[in-house]
C-alpha cells in the first residue's frame, strides 16, 4: 500500500475524495510540477486504479488534469527527488519532497502499468530492485501472483478508462466466473454480442496483453471494422494466441492480407490454428497468407478455409507453402478446403497433391465440392496418408475427369492399406459400379479398420450398385455405419435388405429416400426390414428411414418396435404417418425397453397424436432423447394450443425423469465456488469485499510498521505485526489449498475396506473418514495460519485449537442404509460436498480472526506512532480510507459470501428488450464521465508503426519501448535535462472548461446502447433524463462519447517525443 503525504490536511483529503467520487485512492502526496522552464508550481498528486490526477493545493479541491497510466511511455529519475514521465502528450517533470516519495510514485505507477499490461516490459529506468520471492508463503506472493484469467479484467478496465468508455462489469464477471470455472481458454465473442461495437473492440484488444487465453472464436456474428482491427492487433501482440476462428463474421476483402502483415510483425507468432470459413479471402488473400506460412517455424495444426471463394492461383501458392515448409509435414493435422467450386479442377493442384503424397501427419482432410478427381487423389493418399488419416470427406466431386471405364488400382490399394480411417464421405459422387467394387474389395481385405462410417448417400447407385453391395457387403467387417439414402434402390431393396442383415458388423444404417415403389412392393420391403431387426443376432443399433413418405405403412415398422430388443435409435421423420402412426408409436413405446433416441417430425401429427405419445411416456422409463418435432408441433399449436402444450410438456417431463444424468463434476463445482467467492475478490471488483478489506488493513499495518522501525518500545508489536502480515498473505491461498485436500490427501481412508460390511461398520467408517478429513484440514490451516487457527472460533462451535472439535453433521444421503445401496464413487461425491462446506466455514473463521487481530495490532501501532520518540521522516499510515472500522465476524463473512457478485450484472440489451430502467450513465472506470485531460504545448511526438486501418480506428496508447537499447531514459541523458530558456520545451497553458456536448434531438426509450449503423459502427447517445424512482434523485445522462470521437487501444508503441 503506497503511503500518502502526511502534510496534506484532512480537510483537503476529504475534498479530493468528494471530487473523485467512486474511485479508491492508491496514492496521495504533494509534489511540484514544472509548468514552464525553471518554474515549479505546487500540486497534489492522486493516483487511482488507472489514472493520475492533479489537484490544486487549495480547499475546496479543484481538478486541474488527469493522465491515464497507459499514456506513460517511460518513467525515469533525473535526481533522487525528481521523477520524469514521458507521455504521448509530452514530458511531465515532478519534484517530490523526499527520495522515498519519488521512489514510491515510480513504484506505484509501474505496478499500475504492470496490472494493465501484464505482457509488456517495465517502463521505469530506476536502479533495479532485488528479485521478489513469489512462493506461496512469501510476503510478495499476494501482490505478484497470477490473477484470474491472466488479469483480463484489469487490462479491460484500463483500456476502458483510457478511451473514456464505461467499464462493463458484466464482461469482467463473465470472464472471472464463467471462463475461469469452466477452464475456457478460447474467448468467444458470441458471449458479448450484445455489446456495442466499440465496447466489444476493447474486450478484443485486451487479449493482446493476456497470456491465459489461447484462442479467439466468433461464429455467425458480423464484426465491424473496429473489431476486425483489434483482432489483428491481438494476433500481432498476443504471446499466447494459438487459435483464431472467424466463421461467417463478414470479413473485409483485405482482411487476409492484413492478417498476413500482422503475422509478419510478430517476432514469434504462436498461431497454430487458423479457421476462416465463409470469408471472402480470394486468391490474393490466400497467396498473402501462404507467403507468411513459409515463415512459421512450428507450422499450423489446423487450417480451415471452406466457402472462401478460393481459386487456382491461391491453391498453387498454398501448395508451394505446404511443401516448402517442412514443419507442416509433422504439424498439420486438419486441412479443410471444401466447398470452393473448381478449386482442384485445374492443373494448379499438383503442388497440393505432391504434399499429400509425402508422409505427413494429417488426421482430417476435407475436399468436398472442389471438383477434385478422386482417381488422382487416392493415388496421392496411398503414398502419404495411409498411416494416420482418420477423416476423409470428398463429397460432391467427380470420380474421374477423363472418359474412361478403367478404375485405377490405387483406389483398392488405399482402402486395403489404410490403418486409422474412421469416417469417409463419398456423398453425391457418381461412383461407377467397378469403382464401388474396388472400394468394397479393399475394405474387405483390410484387417486394421473397425466401426468405419461409410457415406454413400446420393451416389445414384441404383440396381448395379445394389448388386455389388449384395455381393460384397456380407464379407466386410470394417464398416460399422453405412449411409445408403437417396440412391434409387426402390425395388432392389427386396434383395438388398436381407444382404444388409447378414453383415453382423453393421450397427448404424440409413435407408431413407429409397422407397419409391408400389404399395404391395413397399409392404414386402418393410416386412423384410422387420425380419432383419427382429432376428436374435441382429447387430443394428440405429435405423433411419427419414424422408421416405411411407405414410400409413409406417405402422408396419412401428409395430415391430414394441418388442424390438436391439435398436436404440430410430428416425421416422418425414413419413406422413399422421395421428394413427403416432397412436401406434405410443403403443410401441409403452412396452419398449431398449429405445433411447427417437425422431418423428414432419408426420402431420396433431394435438391428439402428441397427447397419445405423452400418455405412453408415463409408462416408458428408458427413452431419454426425443428430437423436437418443430414442424408438427408448430402446426398443432395453431389449431389446439392448450392441448398441444399440455402434451408436449408431459413428454418433456418424462424425458427429464428418464434422463437424469450425473451431477456436475466436483472439479467444476470447486472452480465455480472459488471463482465466485475468491477470484472476484482477488480482482478487487467489490467495494466491500472481505479479502480486499484484508489487503487494505494489511497495507495499513505494514505502513505503520514501516514508520516504527527502530522504535525501542514497539519491537514486540512489530514482531506480532510481521507474523500477522505473513498469515494475511497466506490467507489468499487458504481456500484453494484446503480444497485440494481430501480423503486422499489425508491418507488411505478405511471407507473402501468396509463397503461390503454391515451397516454399523460402514457408519463407523464414515465417521472415521470425516475425522481424518477434518484433521487434515485443520493441520493444513494451522500450517499456513497458525496464529489464527490457534485462537479462532469454529462457526457455531468450540475453539479450533482448544476444546473438543465439533463433529461435522452428516447429510441425509450418508445414512447407514443409503451407504450400503450406493457405490463408493457416489459416497466420495457426498464427502466432497461436506468437504466444500468445511473448507468454506474454516476459511471464513480464519479470515475473521485475522481481521480482528490485524485491527488490534493496527491500533497498537497507531498509539506508538503518537509517541514523540517515534522516528521522524518515515512514511505515515494511510488515513484516507475509513471502511475498516466495522467489526467483521464469521456470520458477516457468510452474509458477504451470499451477496458478493453472485448475481450477474444486468446486460446492456435488457433495457431495450424488457423495458427496464436504463443503466447508469456511462463513466470511465474512475467514475468521472469527462476527465479533465492535461494540456501541454510541446512538440508533437512522431508515432511510428500502425497501418492505415489502425489510423482510422483512432488514437492509440503507446506500448512500452525496449529497455534500454532503443531509448535512453537515464538521468544522464540529454532528454532528462530540463529545457533551457527559450527552447521549445514544456509549457503549462492552463485548462479550458470541459466541452459541452453538441445538442441532440430527443430520443424515445431508455436503451442503454446506441443503434448500430449499417456499416457496423454506432451512433452517439444523446443526453437523456432518467425518471427518478422512489428515493432517487433525477439524473441527466451525458453522452457516451462525443460524435466522431476516436476509440483508442494500445497497438504499436510509437517512438518517444522529439528531443528525447
Amino acid at each position: 500500500m503506497a503511503p500518502p503525504a502526511g502534510d496534506v490536511s484532512r480537510e483537503l483529503q476529504e475534498s479530493i475524495r468528494r471530487a473523485l467520487g467512486r474511485p479508491r485512492i492508491h496514492l496521495l502526496l504533494r509534489a511540484r510540477l514544472e509548468t514552464k522552464p525553471r518554474r515549479l508550481e505546487e500540486r497534489i498528486l492522486v493516483l487511482t486504479a488507472w489514472r493520475l490526477h492533479l489537484f490544486s493545493p487549495t480547499t475546496p479541491a479543484k481538478a486541474e488534469g488527469s493522465l491515464s497510466v497507459l499514456e506513460i511511455r517511460c518513467i525515469s529519475a533525473t535526481s533522487p527527488t525528481q521523477v520524469r514521465l514521458d507521455t504521448e502528450r509530452g514530458p511531465l517533470a515532478l519534484a517530490l519532497a523526499t527520495p522515498a516519495a519519488a521512489a514510491c510514485l515510480a513504484r506505484e505507477l509501474g505496478a499500475a502499468l504492470g496490472r494493465a499490461l501484464p505482457c509488456a516490459p517495465p517502463v521505469w529506468t530506476l536502479p533495479p530492485a532485488p528479485p521478489l520471492d513469489t512462493s506461496p508463503t512469501s510476503e510478495s506472493s499476494a501482490s505478484s501472483g497470477p490473477s484470474v484469467c491472466g488479469g483480463f479484467s484489469d487490462t479491460y478496465a484500463a483500456l476502458c478508462d483510457y478511451n473514456g468508455l464505461s467499464c462493463r462489469e458484466e464482461v469482467q464477471w463473465d470472464v472471472d466466473t464463467l471462463y475461469h470455472a469452466g477452464e475456457r481458454r478460447c474467448f468467444d465473442l458470441r458471449d458479448f454480442s450484445h455489446l456495442e461495437s466499440r465496447e466489444l473492440a476493447l474486450a478484443v484488444a485486451a487479449l493482446g496483453y493476456n497470456r491465459w487465453f489461447r484462442g479467439l472464436c466468433c461464429r455467425d456474428l458480423r464484426l465491424s471494422s473496429e473489431v476486425q482491427a483489434q483482432v489483428l492487433h491481438a494476433v500481432r501482440r498476443s504471446p499466447a494466441l494459438e487459435e483464431l476462428i472467424l466463421d461467417n463474421v463478414g470479413l473485409n476483402t483485405d482482411f487476409a492480407s492484413r492478417l498476413a502483415a500482422a503475422l509478419a510483425a510478430h517476432p514469434d507468432p504462436p498461431l497454430r490454428c487458423l479457421e476462416l470459413p465463409r470469408g471472402p479471402l480470394g486468391d490474393k488473400g490466400l497467396a498473402a497468407l501462404s507467403q507468411r506460412f513459409l515463415g512459421l517455424p512450428g507450422g499450423l495444426r489446423r487450417l480451415r478455409l471452406p466457402h472462401c471463394g478460393l481459386g487456382a492461383r491461391g491453391l498453387a501458392a498454398l501448395g508451394r507453402a505446404l511443401g516448402a515448409n517442412p514443419a507442416f509435414r509433422s504439424a498439420l493435422q486438419l486441412l479443410d478446403l471444401g466447398h470452393n467450386p473448381g478449386l482442384l479442377g485445374s492443373p494448379h493442384g499438383a503442388d497440393l497433391f505432391a504434399f499429400l503424397a509425402q508422409p505427413n501427419a494429417l488426421l482430417h482432410l476435407d475436399l468436398a465440392s472442389t471438383d477434385c478427381a478422386l482417381d488422382v487423389l487416392f493415388g496421392a493418399l496411398l503414398h502419404g496418408c495411409c498411416s494416420r488419416l482418420s477423416y476423409l470427406n470428398v463429397a460432391g466431386n467427380s470420380f474421374c475427369h477423363r472418359k474412361t471405364r478403367e478404375v485405377p488400382p490405387t483406389l483398392q490399394q488405399f482402402f486395403c492399406s489404410t490403418f486409422a480411417l474412421s469416417h469417409i464421405s463419398l456423398a453425391g459422387v457418381r461412383l461407377p459400379p467397378d469403382a464401388l467394387r474396388s472400394l468394397l474389395q479393399g475394405l474387405a481385405a483390410n484387417t486394421h479398420l473397425s466401426d468405419l462410417h461409410l457415406d454413400l448417400s446420393g451416389c445414384e447407385l441404383r440396381s448395379p450398385g445394389a448388386r455389388v453391395l449384395e455381393e460384397l457387403l456380407g464379407g466386410i467387417s470394417a464398416v460399422g455405419s453405412l449411409d445408403l439414402s437417396d440412391n434409387g434402390f426402390d425395388a432392389d431393396l427386396l434383395t438388398l435388405v436381407p444382404a444388409l442383415g447378414r453383415n453382423k458388423a453393421l450397427k448404424h444404417l440409413w435407408l431413407g429416400k429409397n422407397f419409391s415403389v408400389k404399395a404391395r412392393t413397399l409392404e414386402e420391403i418393410l416386412h423384410k426390414l422387420v425380419q432383419v431387426i427382429q432376428e436374435d443376432d441382429c447387430s443394428l443399433q440405429s435405423l433411419s428411414v427419414a424422408e421416405s413418405r411411407l405414410k400409413a405403412r409406417t405402422c408396419i415398422l412401428v409395430n415391430a418396435l414394441g418388442s424390438n430388443a436391439c435398436l436404440t435409435k430410430v428416425d421416422l421423420s418425414g413419413n406422413l404417418m399422421e395421428d394413427m402412426g403416432a397412436k401406434m408409436l405410443a403403443k410401441a413405446l409403452q412396452i419398449n425397453s431398449t429405445l433411447r433416441s427417437l425422431s418423428w417430425d414432419r408426420n402431420n401429427t396433431t394435438a391428439v397424436g402428441f397427447q397419445d405419445i405423452a400418455r405412453a411416456m408415463e409408462s416408458n422409463h428408458t427413452l431419454t432423447f426425443m428430437a423436437l418435432p418443430l414442424c408438427d408441433l408448430t402446426a398443432a399449436y395453431r389449431s389446439a394450443p392448450e392441448r398441444t402444450d399440455t402434451g408436449w410438456q408431459q413428454i418433456q417431463w418424462c424425458l427429464l425423469r428418464n434422463g437424469r444424468g450425473p451431477k456436475v463434476p466436483p472439479e467444476q463445482v470447486l472452480r465455480l465456488q472459488r471463482g465466485i467467492v475468491t477470484s472476484t475478490a482477488e480482482q478487487g471488483c467489490c467495494q466491500g469485499d472481505v479479502l480486499q478489506m484484508l489487503c487494505r488493513l494489511s497495507g495499513r499495518v505494514q505502513a505503520a510498521a514501516r514508520g516504527l522501525r527502530g522504535h525501542p518500545g514497539a519491537q514486540r508489536d512489530l514482531a506480532e505485526a510481521q507474523e500477522l502480515l505473513r498469515e494475511a498473505r497466506n490467507a489468499r491461498a487458504l481456500f484453494p489449498s484446503l480444497a485440494a485436500l481430501g480423503p486422499a490427501g489425508a491418507g488411505a481412508g478405511p471407507l473402501q475396506l468396509l463397503l461390503q460390511g454391515v451397516a454399523g461398520d460402514v457408519a463407523k467408517a464414515v465417521d472415521k473418514e470425516l475425522e481424518v478429513l477434518l484433521e487434515a484440514l485443520l493441520g493444513r490451516a494451522a500450517e499456513l495460519c497458525p496464529r489464527a487457527t490457534a485462537a479462532g472460533v469454529w462457526p457455531g462451535g468450540a475453539w479450533l485449537g482448544g476444546a473438543p472439535r465439533p463433529r461435522p453433521p452428516l447429510p441425509p444421503g450418508l445414512a447407514p442404509g443409503a451407504l450400503l445401496e450406493r457405490a463408493g464413487e457416489e459416497i466420495r461425491e457426498q464427502l466432497g460436498e461436506v468437504q466444500l462446506a468445511l473448507v468454506t466455514s474454516l476459511t471464513q473463521a480464519v479470515v475473521a480472526e485475522l481481521l480482528r487481530e490485524l485491527r488490534r495490532v493496527h491500533q497498537a501501532l497507531a498509539q506508538h506512532l503518537q509517541d514523540p520518540r517515534s522516528p521522524q521522516g518515515q512514511e505515515p499510515s494511510n488515513s484516507t480510507d475509513e471502511e475498516l472500522g466495522v467489526d467483521v465476524d464469521a456470520s458477516t463473512l457468510q452474509r458477504h459470501r451470499r451477496c458478493c457478485r453472485r448475481n450477474r450484472p444486468p446486460s446492456a440489451f435488457m433495457g431495450q428488450s424488457e423495458g427496464l430502467e436504463s443503466p447508469s450513465p456511462p463513466r470511465s472506470s474512475e467514475g468521472d464521465p469527462k476527465p479533465h485531460p492535461l494540456h501541454f504545448r510541446a512538440p508533437e511526438a512522431q508515432a511510428v508503426g500502425g497501418s492505415s486501418q489502425e489510423e482510422e480506428f483512432g488514437r492509440l496508447p503507446p506500448t512500452v519501448p525496449p529497455y534500454p537499447q532503443e531509448h535512453d531514459c537515464s538521468p544522464s541523458s540529454e532528454a532528462s535535462a530540463p529545457p533551457e530558456a527559450g527552447s521549445p520545451g514544456l509549457e503549462w497553458v492552463g485548462l479550458p472548461s470541459p466541452q459541452t456536448p453538441p445538442p441532440q434531438g430527443p430520443r424515445t426509450g431508455a436503451a442503454s446502447c446506441p443503434p448500430r449503423s449499417p456499416s457496423g459502427g454506432s451512433e452517439p447517445i444523446p443526453a437523456t433524463r432518467r425518471t427518478p424512482g422512489p428515493g432517487r434523485e433525477e439524473e441527466v445522462r451525458p453522452p457516451r462519447c462525443s460524435e466522431g470521437a476516436p476509440l483508442t487501444s494500445p497497438l504499436e508503441r510509437p517512438l518517444l517525443p522529439t528531443g528525447t
